[in-house]
C-alpha cells in the first residue's frame, strides 16, 4: 500500500475504501468454531461460483462476470479476495480511461473497419467461388 494508506483498513488519504477483514455478523465472529464454520461455508460457495464461471468460459454464459461475482462472494470474508477485487477494479478503470484516448480510439476504429474489410472479401470470394448455398442442400 502505499505511505498515506493505513495497512489494516486499507484506507486511502480520503478515506473512500472501505475496511479489510470478515464482514461476518459480530455474534459468529465471537465464536471462534462457529467463525471457522462460516468462513469455510464461504469459501464453498465462492468456489461453486467461481467454478461455474470457469466452466462458462468455453460454453455459453457470463463466464467472467460469475467469476467476479465468486470473488465478491470470498472477498465478504477474506482480505486476499478483497485485495484482488480492488487491483482489478483498478486495472479495469485504468483500461477504460486509455480506452477513452482519442488516439486509442483511432486507432480501435482503424483495426475493426479493417478486419470488416477482409472479412466482407473473404466472404465475397467464398460466395464468388461457390455461390448462395446452404449446407444442408449441398450435393454431392
Amino acid at each position: 500500500m502505499n505511505a498515506e494508506s493505513d495497512e489494516r483498513t486499507g484506507e486511502s488519504a480520503d478515506g473512500q475504501e472501505a475496511e479489510l477483514g470478515s464482514r461476518a455478523p459480530d455474534f459468529i465472529k465471537s465464536r471462534r468454531g462457529l467463525h471457522l464454520s462460516w468462513q469455510v461455508g464461504v469459501f464453498i460457495v465462492g468456489l461453486a461460483v467461481v467454478g461455474a464461471g470457469v466452466v462458462m468460459l468455453p460454453l455459453p454464459g457470463p463466464g467472467w462476470l460469475v467469476i467476479f461475482g465468486g470473488m465478491a462472494i470470498w472477498a465478504t470474508e477474506f482480505v486476499w479476495a478483497q485485495l484482488v477485487l480492488r487491483w482489478t477494479k483498478r486495472k479495469v478503470t485504468e483500461a477504460a480511461q486509455r480506452a477513452l484516448d482519442p488516439k486509442v480510439r483511432r486507432r480501435n476504429i482503424i483495426l475493426t473497419t479493417v478486419g470488416l474489410v477482409i472479412i466482407a472479401a473473404l466472404l465475397g470470394v467464398y460466395l464468388w467461388k461457390f455461390g448462395f448455398v446452404m449446407p444442408w442442400k449441398i450435393d454431392e
